[in-house]
């Protein structure tokens, strides 16, 4: 059995992201103990609000995460959890990432489209890779944000069009590091699907 870690930064729908991995038949904690996180087969970054308020509340993780990626260790970020994988934002005042990816956050552009965006939308795969195994090109996923990840096309996994065309996942160079814009434990069978192909590469 897996031992799954999402990490607790006072920020983010914990219960949720727990719920659905429990679905996979992993050991799931939630924690912020720095000792459990390394020892986790995989990490869970999960995120909801504001960049600055987030990477301000993770500050004291900062070198574990990093060591966790530099260890090969499998790390999911989900929303603002992908959103604060990245090098920086705009999101209020221009604020540093955790740079385990490269690129930026940047607000969605005035257009007659709503912000934020919400609800379903279909992510276009752009690129092979275990966490989106068996996943249908064109799948429909949950969203809910107003600031998006602009990446090279060799960090995008997926991308969806919502008035400009935004990175959906992501990925580092190695392939251990991975976030989704969109909520994988509130997209059904497709979410649940990705999260249980998360666990098998833990």
């Amino acid at each position: 059995m897996k031992d799954i870690v999402i990490i607790d930064y006072g920020i983010g729908n914990l219960r949720s992201v727990y719920k659905g991995l429990e679905h996979t038949g992993a050991s799931v904690s939630i924690t912020g103990d720095p000792e459990k996180i390394l020892a986790a087969d995989g990490v869970i970054l999960p995120g909801v609000g504001a960049f600055a308020d987030a990477m301000k509340n993770i500050e004291d993780l900062k070198g574990v995460l990093a060591e966790c990626a530099d260890s090969g260790k499998p790390m999911l970020g989900i929303c603002l959890g992908e959103q604060i994988l990245m090098d920086r934002s705009e999101e209020g005042r221009p604020t540093s990432g955790l740079g385990l990816i490269h690129g930026n956050v940047l607000r969605f552009p005035p257009s007659r489209l709503k912000i934020p965006h919400i609800g379903w939308n279909s992510i276009q795969i752009t690129q092979e890779h275990p966490l989106l195994v068996d996943i249908p090109d064109g799948s429909y996923v949950y969203f809910v944000h107003s600031y998006y990840v602009d990446t090279t096309q060799e960090n995008i996994l997926a991308a969806c069009e919502y008035g400009v065309t935004f990175a959906a996942a992501v990925v580092n160079g190695p392939g251990n590091v991975m976030g989704t814009q969109f909520h994988p434990e509130k997209s059904g069978d497709i979410g649940l699907k990705i999260l249980h192909n998360f666990v098998k590469m833990c």
